[in-house]
């Protein structure tokens, strides 16, 4: 990894890209698509809202929303039923002891999403999910989560609402800034490490605009240390910029922290090892879901999910980075996919 200088940005906001019938098909075949009387549309009908602050009295740029008491009735019910079907398969025999104590709005942002909190009467725990405008590029950014990473991404999908499970952890940019000083030598060493994996992670799958608040960073309690993981939560910007930048973090002003801890505690030697771990392991998971990914990537390369001349851009700077001539045939984002991963996949060699 090597040092940054500038920032690099994304000019223009992203269109939405419809699902295709061929998309759809998949995500009735692997039991993503549902059937709701509610919708992201409805949502919309909020009447007021107020200013969420954060704990420190800094605006979050989320509006808490309220309804008429009339369409409020309705728009709960149908939550506490969309929360059932996130996580329980549509149970309704859970659903007395649920109650939505929270709808929020995002003004900031590509989808304006709304987050949900249900709290379960009978302990006081609450969950947060999401309500989103579906968009076919945020999908395949899920379906690469769930298939390649370590990760698991769970979401639904009905006409033109997207529903998100919330992803538990600390904001990138709130761990920067008021975790990451407190933390010891070694801890430092250990975030230094998943950054490496998370900028590779993202370059593989060609996930892009990982900014500081686009991932989370998740602490997990060792018998005798804490292990950290970073999380994406944002999938808006899967395979659609022809800038190769954007799909490596370490470019992106926000994480030049995160860039000079990576160059401060680890040698070059260490940061190949674990770019190497990341690849071992993507592999491993094609592997194991080989007919799944060659479903959704089959699909994915008719599709268009960017204007040509990304296309164009994108190929020809993995071409370069690479050295790998087959990037030259691809026309669509579909193609760089399944070109890049199967360029992996092909190059790995097993231990002796």
């Amino acid at each position: 990894m090597k040092e940054v200088k500038k920032d690099v940005n994304i000019a223009f906001r992203k269109p939405f890209y419809p699902v295709s019938t061929k998309l759809r098909e998949y995500l009735d075949r692997y039991n993503r698509l549902i059937k709701i009387d509610l919708e992201y549309e409805d949502l919309l009908r909020f009447t007021d809202w107020g200013v969420v602050e954060d704990q420190k009295g800094k605006d979050t740029l989320w509006r808490s929303v309220y309804y008429n008491p009339t369409d409020f009735d309705e728009i709960r019910e149908g939550l506490k039923r969309i929360y059932t079907l996130l996580h329980s398969d549509g149970d309704r025999s859970v659903l007395p002891y649920l109650t939505v104590d929270s709808i929020d709005y995002c003004t900031f942002g590509n989808s304006k999403p709304f987050r949900i909190r249900v709290r379960n009467i009978l302990n006081d725990i609450h969950t947060n999910f999401y309500i989103k405008r579906v968009d076919a590029s945020r999908i395949y950014g899920l379906e690469m989560e769930d298939l390649l990473s370590p990760n698991r991404a769970n979401y639904l999908v009905y006409n033109d609402t997207l529903i998100e499970e919330h992803i538990w952890g600390i904001p990138g940019d709130v761990f920067i800034e008021d975790y990451l000083p407190n933390c010891s030598e070694l801890d430092k060493t250990q975030i230094a490490k998943e950054f490496v994996k998370f900028n590779e992670r993202c370059l593989t799958g060609l996930l892009g605009d990982m900014r500081s608040y686009n991932y989370v960073v998740v602490p997990t309690h060792d018998f005798d240390r804490v292990v950290y993981r970073i999380r994406p939560i944002d999938f808006d910007q899967q395979c659609y910029e022809g800038n190769l930048k954007i799909y490596m973090p370490q470019y992106f002003k926000e994480n030049f922290k995160m860039v000079d801890l990576v160059l401060k505690k680890l040698q070059p030697k260490s940061i190949e090892q674990y770019r190497t771990e990341i690849r071992s392991l993507l592999v491993k998971r094609v592997q194991n879901s080989l007919r799944r990914f060659e479903y959704l990537v089959s699909i994915m390369k008719k599709e268009e999910l960017a204007p040509y001349d990304h296309v164009v851009q994108l190929r020809t700077a993995l071409q370069k980075l690479t050295y790998n001539s087959q990037f030259r045939h691809c026309q669509t984002m579909g193609d760089i996919v399944h070109t890049g991963i199967s360029f992996i996949v092909k190059n790995y060699k097993k231990p002796d």
